[in-house]
């Protein structure tokens, strides 16, 4: 049972007292909602890290920082390209995604060679392939109480380990490379109330999935943190808080923070960090604007559906009911395929039972040492069968795995059939496992976005994924790829202590913060220079490149994750795909506007080698006040309409992609996340909104007058006008607030630009 609830006061850390009924029931207690907030463990570590001097507006600075393969390149770039020459705090760059080194020739071992000798050259730390996925990285060797950590990736979750992380685009970290702040306003803060315990056939998943169906469409929690208080904290290892705790990435919050207690003292001695403990709880007043109530007793096996983490239904809720769902399933697929790929569930229904042809286990929320310990006890014994069904099982770092080999469950997985494999994030994102086509794959992962399984749809090849606990996954194994709820097997919760050993992390990682070295960085053929960008001018004018009336769209449809991810350090190259699963039209229509501005940089007049832009201009100088107007001095750039766009990760190649080949602007109801607003932002694109339905299509223009001189005031509305047909009308934008450095990086062209500009160079 899950209910949500307005402002809520909570008192001793236990007991949940309405806001409009505090005064009624406890009369003596004097503490109003203002002074009630810092009573909070989120605002005691926002405070702590705030550098602004006023709450309101924060400056934060974070105590550690963490990329990935995919996006350490690009950010090492950005940061020298602006003048960094030292990493000034502990920076650790894994290589978990690009791990394989299996597509592109030689250009991934090329990205984990520069990632080392830009630890070397700038005192970072390294962390070779194979070693541990980020995440869990972190919570072994960084994460501690009352910290705050930045990280490229979406999924940047330490919340049980009392360590405020915020996921971001690759900007922000550059940011904080260059000694600058975060700024944000601060945010709202919600208590999620846990109360009982868990079944013991119930995994982290399951509690995450059910908070995630209960929170992200009503968008409960967006840009909020996530505060998990009350009694029933106490009942879950910390192993198994992490593994819901990561998971609050996919409820669109800013980031999350638990209390902790003696388990989670253990869990930091365990790893040889005790030091990092401290008791954070909430003080004996403390108010919430808003609170989810969690029962943990009442919680069943979940399943999310195709395509989004909060498509959830209990997996005995599914399966009296498999035709019904699964055929509204079918009808989402064939919106997703477009017409270019058939994807089809009911066929899978056999004897009445949903057929699954795949299983997999893996990464920071899936190969934590009890998820795969719970999987291999069902399993020991058994097997998965020698039919289509295949089970993957990914341990979430070295250490892990060689804890579960010591214990003998590494070997009764692979006894049962599963294929054990190295610490790796490719199944998550389409780079690892990728099914057959027209496949169900059920994973204990993060995500199941469309084509992050790895299918392409534009080739004809679709496959789907659903998001399950480890434990009902191995109980689907055992049942010869059945779908199955844990709950018909009994024996759970027989989870030895874990030991954990560093030895492997003593002889592989490289660990050089504050000893920068003179060093150069290595760079692979495919590793390529930022382009250059050009400042905004006054008057602009955007092309209507791409209009997108999806509810959502993710980051994965603007830019595509898998295979693409290997070009990730060349920004051209990457460019190539951008929105090619969602309109592969687009990337050319963008770059015939680059041309554009291109030679209109260059001093050329625009009208002389675009003479369709004479009648453009034509009809704009024919407004008021527009008469002088010069297509030499007006920037001409593309834009993306779209409803809702940049759920899902951080990725800020989502936004430079765009902006490579001539985007100057998106265009939206309003944006999914804040991480990506920030990306459009950083990469020089300004972040319009609309109120109205859009009235213009791909391939008009739209004329925005004195767009500087707007970031200067106020930003609720901003004139702009609809060209087309040799006519103009009058359109309203508007640009949520921005920062004071936000409009200087928009106005500059680019972050790069800004931080150039900024030191001289």
């Amino acid at each position: 049972m899950i209910k949500l609830y307005d402002e809520m006061y909570l008192l001793n850390g236990v007991e949940m007292v309405p806001a409009s009924e505090m005064a009624l029931r406890y009369p003596q207690v004097q503490c109003t909602p203002q002074e009630a907030k810092k009573g909070t463990i989120a605002y005691s570590i926002l405070a702590s890290h705030n550098t602004s001097g006023q709450m309101d507006k924060l400056r934060l600075r974070f105590d550690a920082m963490a990329s990935h393969d995919i996006t350490f390149v690009g950010i090492i770039q950005t940061a020298k390209a602006s003048g960094m020459d030292h990493f000034p705090m502990p920076y650790v760059l894994t290589n978990c995604h690009n791990t394989l080194c299996a597509v592109g020739g030689t250009i991934n071992e090329d990205d984990h060679m520069f990632g080392l000798s830009a630890a070397h050259k700038y005192g970072g730390i390294y962390v070779p392939p194979h070693l541990a996925v980020i995440h869990q990285y972190m919570r072994e060797m960084h994460a501690g109480c009352g910290k705050m950590i930045l990280g490229s990736d979406s999924h940047t979750r330490y919340g049980a380990l009392g360590t405020m992380a915020i996921g971001e685009g690759g900007g922000e970290l550059v940011k904080q490379l260059l000694e600058d702040t975060y700024d944000i306003n601060y945010p709202g803060v919600v208590a999620i109330y846990l109360d009982g315990k868990p079944q013991p056939y119930v995994g982290p998943q399951d509690i995450a999935l059910a908070i995630i169906g209960a929170v992200f469409k009503n968008g409960f929690v967006k840009n909020k943190v996530m505060e998990f208080v009350g009694p029933g904290v106490a009942s879950m290892t910390t192993d198994y808080r992490n593994g819901i705790d990561v998971m609050t990435t996919e409820t669109t919050c800013l980031s999350s923070i638990w209390r902790t207690d003696e388990e989670t003292r253990s869990f930091l001695k365990a790893h040889g960090r005790e030091e990092d403990y401290r008791p954070l709880e909430p003080a004996p007043v403390a108010f919430y604007d808003a609170c989810v109530y969690v029962d943990l007793s009442s919680v069943k096996p979940m399943i999310a559906l195709p395509f989004h983490p909060s498509n959830t239904y209990e997996i005995d809720e599914l399966n009296a009911n498999l035709e019904d769902i699964l055929a509204a399933v079918e009808k989402e697929a064939a919106k997703v395929a477009g017409g270019r790929a058939s994807y089809t569930l009911l066929d899978k229904i056999q004897d009445g039972k949903l057929h699954v042809q795949q299983g997999i286990i893996a990464g920071c929320a899936g190969g934590n040492y009890s998820n795969v310990v719970e999987a291999a006890n069902l399993l020991r014994g058994k097997s998965c069968g020698n039919g289509a069904f295949s089970l993957s099982v990914y341990p979430s770092s070295q250490p892990v795995f060689m804890n579960l080999t010591r214990q003998g469950y590494a070997a009764d997985l692979m006894q049962a059939g599963a294929i054990v494999r190295s610490a790796f994030c490719g199944p998550c994102f389409g780079a690892g496992d990728t099914p057959g086509n027209n496949m169900l794959s059920i994973r204990h992962t993060t995500r199941n976005f469309p084509n992050r399984e790895g299918s392409k749809p534009g080739n004809a090849q679709m496959a789907a994924v659903a998001l399950m606990d480890a434990r009902s996954i191995a109980a689907t194994a055992a049942n010869g790829g059945v779908l199955t709820s844990a709950e018909a097997y009994d024996g759970w919760g027989n989870v030895p202590e874990y030991t954990f050993d560093r030895t492997v992390y003593e002889h592989r990682v490289y660990n050089g913060f504050g000893h920068p070295t003179s060093e150069d960085l290595v760079y692979g053929p495919n590793i390529r220079d930022w382009p250059e960008m050009s400042r905004l001018t006054d008057n602009i004018l955007l092309r209507v490149c791409s209009k997108i009336m999806d509810p959502v769209t993710t980051t994965d449809e603007l830019i595509p994750s898998g295979e693409t991810s290997s070009y990730r350090s060349n920004p051209l190259g990457l460019a190539e795909f951008t929105l090619s699963r969602r309109d592969p039209g687009y990337v050319e229509r963008s770059k015939e506007v680059d041309r554009m501005e291109k030679a209109r940089a260059a001093g050329k007049d625009p009208l002389s080698f675009a003479p369709a832009l004479r009648e453009v201009y034509d009809v704009i100088r024919s407004l008021p006040g527009m008469k002088k107007v010069s297509p030499e001095e007006t920037e001409i750039g593309s834009v993306i309409y779209a409803v809702k766009p940049g759920d899902g990760s951080a990725r800020e190649q989502a936004a430079s992609c765009q902006r490579v080949i001539g985007g100057l602007a998106n265009i939206t109801h309003e944006y999914a996340t804040k991480r990506y607003r920030s990306n459009v932002m950083n990469w020089g694109m300004l972040p319009f909104q609309m109120k109205d339905e859009p009235d213009f299509d791909v391939g008009d223009y739209i004329f925005v007058p004195s767009v500087r001189t707007a970031l200067d005031g106020s930003l609720d509305h901003i004139p702009a006008y609809l060209v087309r047909a040799g006519r103009a009308e009058e359109i309203e934008l508007y640009i949520a607030e921005m920062t004071e450095d936000e409009k200087r990086i928009v106005k500059a062209g680019c972050l790069i630009n800004y931080n150039r500009e900024r030191k001289g160079l």
